[in-house]
């Protein structure tokens, strides 16, 4: 009996078993949906991805790139301003438009007329695309600004089509008049000799150096006056081999514009005093023969510790400028330039462009039509200027390291900016002295 019930045991399982098989094998032929893709996992990465408030597909692909080839004929014309991306920017301050999140770049809106501006020579090429990558990955490939590119000798093709390839925008090519790279008629060149010659001896930088000089004469007095840059009211200077360390997602011309400034910095320090020892007596010649060039509420306490009767040396640092043009060919700048080239020091000493566009600066404006970019990390070699403040360089993407900063040390200028424009230093700077 207990044999039979286990026969019949087996052979309900095995009966279950074979119920079992037949309805999976049945099961396996029908057809499934296809997977949603929404049920797919994201492989987009967090910088790809929309910021928090942005509309998707907010970032406008850039325009094809073009050279543009111009003659070397003057031309007043202005440029129609062209569609670009502009931005909603956070809320501003005199110091630097801050937010705790991105702001947020919008697809249409009015394009300023600007344009980048380098002077290099075409053996800069390798050190010139570092810039420029630095500069289209942290700004421009959301706005798309010309850019010009001025040289005293012809650029090659290797130069342009590298450049060109690069850039968002479109790119100008041209060369330097003699008579802006050259001795002027009224300069002594056995005098000017004689100078480069004992800065040789005591080893003052660039001291025997004759294209240095004609480089801060040009950028003093006619970069902004070359045909190709006659077309563009606003400017930003880059050099090779500098570094943006932080995302700068609004547009800093239209910020100029909008807050009233026409020159501006990321980095001051104190010029060397051996190559300039008579600039100041050509500046106060000029402060007399020209009074009514002088702004009220000027920055003469940046440049002077008693008033104007000598100069402190304190100076903008010129490799990076965003400015405006139409400031630079007025009748004041064209002054105050005839004064001190008239003068030779450029020759005669080894003035800077520096510490001549920012006398001009704390002279011919007003203290608040010069702004500082705290927000614009910024590298040229040896200064790093990093933004002060932990969560404004975590929301901007920063790489810099905060103590190089060089705000705050004892032979920069800003803190002295800050001071006399009245503004409340960040948190965290005195973290960042000596």
């Amino acid at each position: 009996m207990a044999a039979g019930s286990a026969r019949i045991v087996r052979y309900i399982l095995f009966a279950f078993f074979g119920v079992m098989v037949l309805y999976f094998m049945s099961s396996s032929s029908i057809p499934r949906p296809p997977l949603s893709t929404t049920d797919l996992p994201s492989w987009k990465s967090e910088q790809e991805k929309t910021p928090p408030g942005a509309p998707a597909g907010d970032v406008q692909a850039p325009p094809p790139l073009t050279v543009e080839k111009v003659a070397e004929a003057p031309s007043t014309a202005s440029a129609p301003a062209a569609s670009a991306p502009a931005l909603t920017s956070p809320k501003q301050s005199n110091d630097a438009p801050s937010s705790p999140t991105h702001p947020v770049v919008e697809t249409s809106g009015e394009r300023m007329n600007a344009t980048f501006v380098t002077l290099a020579r075409n053996s800069d090429l390798w050190e010139i695309v570092k810039s420029i990558r630095q500069v289209e990955d942290r700004f421009n490939r959301k706005f798309h600004y010309d850019w010009v590119f001025l040289n005293d000798k012809p650029f090659d093709e290797s130069f342009k089509n590298v450049t060109t390839s690069l850039i968002s925008g479109k790119t100008h090519y041209g060369e330097i008049a003699q008579e802006h790279w050259s001795f002027p008629d009224f300069i002594d060149t056995d005098r000017a000799r004689k100078t480069r010659e004992d800065m040789a001896q005591r080893k003052i930088i660039y001291g025997d150096s004759i294209s240095y000089r004609h480089m801060c004469r040009f950028e003093s007095g006619f970069f902004f006056l070359h045909p190709l840059m006659q077309k563009f009211e606003w400017y930003w200077r880059v050099e090779p081999s500098i570094e943006l360390y932080c995302d700068i997602d609004y547009d800093t011309f239209k910020y100029m514009r909008d807050h009233g400034k026409k020159y501006s910095f990321v980095l001051s320090l104190y010029e060397y005093v051996e190559t300039i020892p008579k600039l100041w007596d050509s500046v106060k010649t000029f402060i007399k023969d020209h009074p009514e060039h002088i702004a009220e509420d000027n920055s003469m306490q940046f440049l002077s510790d008693d008033n104007g009767e000598t100069y402190n040396h304190c100076h903008f640092w010129s490799n990076f400028e965003i400015g405006n043009l139409n400031w630079l060919r007025s009748q004041a700048y064209t002054d105050y330039f005839n004064q001190l080239d008239k003068d030779g020091g450029f020759f005669y000493e080894r003035w800077g462009d520096a510490p001549v566009h920012s006398i001009a600066a704390g002279l011919l404006l007003k203290k608040d039509e010069i702004h500082f970019f705290n927000d614009i990390a910024y590298y040229h070699v040896p200064f790093t200027h990093c933004p002060t403040g932990d969560q404004y360089r975590l929301d901007h993407k920063c790489h810099c390291n905060p103590k190089d900063n060089f705000d705050w040390k004892g032979y920069s200028c800003t803190s002295r900016f800050f001071d006399i424009n009245k503004i409340e230093k960040p948190e965290g700077y005195k973290d960042q002295q000596d």
